[in-house]
């Protein structure tokens, strides 16, 4: 029964309010206020209450509801993306909430945070991602300010394969137990199949900010969703069925070295991309590996095993093909596996100093011939496995000069491991088991830290090696379209000249045209001492310093552990050289670029 306005003495938000509240009271709860409203009505007395006035009643206001700040560190992106879908699940139930990037959040404002929930990945060996390293620093500097009135919780996202994993997460999480912060939900660590523990952790949180608010915004934590939407609507979680157009090889014959262009066709998904954003790609595993494991483990590929909390069942030869990962190992694996098959030499190795030589390049079947068969059931081995990751791949092409087409630039990856040729999962899926008229289930990733200037006056030096060049190709092909007159410098990396110079033809065509203005090349194998491109850096130091000056946006993009550290160390020398630094005012420099969104990385 509903209380309407016009039939009651009570004003429309009264007549809301109470429309709220009601339905969710019990029997007794409905008899006691009734005999409390009554009690007043009769003899001019609270039943429970001392007296109060009549304008002390009407201002009395319901419990302060605490603002929420919500604060993501993100690398690839999908941070941000948690962070922003939860901030809307929080104003839904009537939260005031604060959401922002690391690096775009003012420390000052610490002081007078109330709530705040940190999303995070780590990147590298645990160092935090780019944007979130000022927030990081000041947290764990003697100027971060006591937070004794603050409560938080982290969520963390990364690889279980890593040595650091979740690290920044876990930092996060102890410096704010140190600063005096009250931790109102334990830290959740996601692995790269974060879906689900993410989502344990966001219903975890809102049932403790929903603890003390009155029963009239206590509301259910599902946030509504809408069904016409849901059902068209491609996401990680609803990937798109994207034809292959075309799969080229873009190196030459002779190289060593396999780079697919791949040209997928997304009409009809209504996905749109910006340059620098990526693809995301839900991989199969290759199918002789699976057969190999089926027959170690003598297993039957037709039995139906459960694939998801949810029940969903598949045969396992198709579960092993499409769902879960065989080709590398990890430690909470390998504990797993220990405990599921009581095995005494397994367990000894997760303990030792051995186990990290171990599981380099080693994967399922090698664990199998070494320490197995394990004696269980293919529907217990399975519980165990995560997920096939996602794989990632910067966005080759503009949208607006490739209408309903997405390109991608991916490096086969081959390599010989203890006695086994391995390959990547993903990237030879696409050079070998993906033809022209096939398709690959797909996703756009936004990444918002690999973005060209909102000037586009702007200079901007692009700075990658290999299949680094990617979003290059998509950020000349934009300012292209666009007619953009600013100034555009690229130093590009590969092996050889002859068969690895990745799309030759389109960048000499934008340098001749004027839309890329400067363009240094380094191909290290063509001469007797190898040259990379921060050693094309440093031979234009001058040149490359006034451009800075100039107000030049940096992108680097390519390998982490040497490329993008090499260029981060010939830019600070060129910073010390030219602008006559001293180490401390070029970190300084390079920190100020990165706050300014000057300098972006995207490392892998």
């Amino acid at each position: 029964m509903q209380l309407q306005e016009k039939n009651s003495p009570f004003n429309q938000e009264q007549a809301e309010q109470l429309n709220r509240v009601i339905p969710t009271l019990t029997e007794n709860q409905k008899i006691w206020l009734s005999g409390y409203l009554a009690g007043p009505a009769s003899s001019g007395a609270a039943v429970h209450d001392p007296p109060q006035t009549k304008e002390a009643a009407s201002t009395e206001a319901p419990a302060k509801t605490r603002e929420v700040t919500v604060l993501y560190g993100s690398h690839t992106g999908n941070c941000q993306s948690l962070s922003e879908d939860f901030a809307q699940r929080l104003k839904q139930q009537d939260f005031k909430v604060t959401l922002s990037s690391m690096d775009d959040y003012k420390p000052k404002a610490l002081k007078k945070a109330e709530d705040i929930l940190i999303l995070t990945s780590t990147h590298g060996d645990g160092d935090p991602p780019d944007n979130a390293i000022p927030f990081y620093d000041f947290l764990h500097s003697k100027r971060a300010p006591k937070l004794d009135d603050v409560r938080f919780s982290v969520l963390s996202l990364g690889d279980s394969s890593y040595e650091f994993y979740c690290q920044t997460g876990k930092d996060f999480d102890k410096r704010l137990e140190e600063l005096g912060a009250e931790r109102l939900f334990q830290r959740m660590d996601c692995d790269l199949d974060f879906e689900d523990p993410a989502e344990e952790w966001m219903q975890g949180v809102l049932e403790q900010l929903n603890k003390g608010r009155q029963s009239e915004a206590s509301i259910s934590s599902e946030a509504p969703v809408d069904q016409a939407t849901s059902a068209t609507s491609y996401s990680r979680s609803n990937p798109f069925q994207a034809e292959i157009l075309e799969n080229i090889n873009l190196n030459g014959r002779g190289s060593n070295k396999e780079t697919r262009h791949l040209e997928l066709d997304l009409e009809g998904s209504g996905l749109q991309y910006e340059p620098g954003d990526s693809l995301g790609i839900f991989p199969e595993n290759d199918p002789t590996l699976v057969e190999q494991l089926l027959e170690v483990m003598e297993w039957d590929p037709e039995e139906l095993v459960q694939i998801n909390k949810q029940g969903e069942s598949k045969p396992l030869r198709e579960a092993l093909s499409t769902t879960f990962e065989i080709t590398s190992l990890t430690k909470p694996l390998l504990e797993k596996v220990a405990e599921l098959a009581n095995h005494e030499e397994l367990r000894e190795l997760v303990h030792s100093e051995k186990l990290k030589d171990y599981i380099y390049g080693r994967d399922l079947i090698d664990l199998v011939n070494d320490y197995g068969p394990f004696k269980v059931s293919a529907s217990e081995f399975i519980s165990i496995l995560r997920k096939i990751p996602v794989r990632l791949y910067s966005i080759a092409s503009s949208g607006k000069a490739n209408p309903d087409e997405v390109h991608l630039t991916v490096g086969a990856v081959r390599y010989d491991s203890h006695g086994r040729n391995r390959t990547g999962v993903c990237s030879v899926q696409c050079a070998e088991r993906s033809e022209p008229g096939g398709s690959l289930p797909v996703f756009v990733q936004r990444n918002q830290n690999f973005k060209l200037p909102q000037n586009p006056d702007t200079p901007v030096i692009m700075i990658g090696a290999g299949t680094g060049v990617a979003p290059y190709r998509a950020f000349l092909e934009e300012r292209e379209e666009m007619d953009v007159e600013g100034d555009a410098w690229l130093f590009l990396g590969d092996q050889h000249f002859v068969t690895d110079f990745l799309y030759q033809i389109e960048w000499q065509k934008w340098l001749k045209e004027g839309v890329l203005t400067k363009m240094d090349v380094a191909f290290s194998r063509d001469t007797s001492e190898k040259v990379y491109v921060q050693h094309r850096m440093l031979e234009n130091s001058q040149s490359l310093y006034e451009w800075l000056q100039a107000g030049a946006v940096v992108y680097v993009c390519g390998d982490e552990k040497q490329m993008a550290k090499d260029v981060q160390s010939a830019l600070l020398t060129i910073l010390k050289q030219e602008g006559g630094m001293n180490d401390e005012q070029a970190e300084a420099y390079l920190t100020d670029m990165r706050k300014e969104k000057r300098y972006q990385r995207d490392v892998y």
